[in-house]
């Protein structure tokens, strides 16, 4: 049982000894590679310790059970700790997303509902905020498009983790956020108390450590250069400091105008495209890659209908997982763990089911 383990004890030995050779750290892509994975295996090694020792434990104490009985009275309890320890290790092995211990920039966009969909879009930023500080994960507003009421047409969000470990990693908890978020509650617009129903969209992408990672050729890029405007359209700026980047093989379209210069909107547009472009990659191999290592629950639809919000009620529910709850209040709040945790369980569920029908 569990004889992969044995590779990967080799490959933990291996990386110990390129994170004491001091030239690793001159390195920092390198490094940084080395150290996520090196987190990544910990956890597992650690997991395959427990369970042998516990296993041990167990085959020591049914052979003194025949001879003395209280160690027979101590069997049950072990075999219940063998079997969670290796449950726990064969969830470690199931093949990770490879962008789970990166960061990523987040874009949360109005939908259907007009002035009531981009209030919601400014509550759903609220919430990943909270979040995001609950976590102590760093975050920075890169883009906005304010609306009129003080809501958001579209806002982009940049959020940074501090773990080297996947399983702690930024994408390994928000790539599930991707999609439509419907919202049923009374609008700050309505004067006769009647419900609506309106919608946000989320798009989430992994971020891009190093610009060397995604091959951009300057020469597949068209860049204009335009004034930037404000909610209502009018002008806020009397240069051409907004800029615009289409990725010409993509068709993927970057637009910033949040900086002041020119050249801050250029950084921060292919800072984003580059996301995009390493999202668009991905998304290939994963629809080429086996059932295992597919998320069963992020969805690639765009426009899939992923969670409902019901102020009224209070309510909370995921239409992936079947999670439901009624502290909507707090999950707003940033309250948001419990509904990732059903998502990132629901998806663990999923890849054992593929991997028991490949074995």
């Amino acid at each position: 049982m569990f004889e992969s383990v044995q590779t990967l004890l080799t490959e933990h030995d291996e990386l110990q000894e390129q994170l004491a050779d001091p030239a690793l750290h001159s390195d920092p892509a390198r490094s940084k590679k080395v150290n996520r994975r090196y987190a990544e295996l910990a956890r597992i090694i650690a997991a395959y310790h427990s369970w042998r020792q516990l296993s041990d434990d167990l085959a020591a104490a049914t052979e003194m059970a025949t001879e003395d009985a209280s160690f027979a009275e101590e069997v049950p309890a072990l075999q219940e700790s063998v079997d969670a320890a290796a449950e726990k290790l064969r969830r470690l092995l199931i093949p990770r997303d490879p962008n789970d211990a990166r960061d990523v920039i987040m874009e949360i966009k109005m939908g259907e509902g007009g002035a009531e969909s981009a209030l919601f879009a400014a509550d759903l930023l609220r919430m990943y905020l909270h979040y995001a500080e609950s976590k102590r994960w760093k975050t920075e507003i890169i883009e906005q498009t304010q609306s009129d009421l003080g809501g958001y047409k579209d806002v982009q969000l940049a959020i940074k983790g501090s773990s080297n470990d996947p399983a702690q990693g930024v994408w390994a908890h928000l790539k599930y956020e991707g999609g439509v978020h419907r919202v049923q509650r009374v609008p700050a617009t309505e004067s006769q108390g009647r419900i609506h129903t309106s919608a946000a969209g989320v798009l989430v992408f992994p971020e891009v450590d190093e610009p060397e990672e995604v091959d951009i050729s300057p020469n597949d890029l068209k860049i204009d250069v335009y004034r930037s405007s404000g909610p209502g359209g009018q002008s806020v700026n009397t240069t051409d400091s907004a800029v615009r980047i289409t990725h010409l093989p993509t068709g993927i379209v970057v637009a910033m105008q949040n900086e002041k210069s020119q050249l801050q909107n250029r950084e921060a547009g292919m800072r984003v495209l580059r996301a995009r472009v390493l999202a668009r990659q991905q998304e290939e191999i994963d629809e080429a890659a086996s059932a295992v290592r597919k998320s069963q629950i992020r969805t690639m639809d765009r426009s899939e209908r992923i969670r409902t919000y019901n102020f009224p009620e209070n309510r909370i529910a995921d239409h992936r997982t079947g999670y439901k709850a009624y502290n909507l209040d707090g999950v707003m709040n940033g309250a948001l763990e419990p509904v990732i945790e059903s998502c990132i369980q629901a998806d663990e569920e999923a890849r054992l089911e593929a991997l028991g029908s490949e074995a």
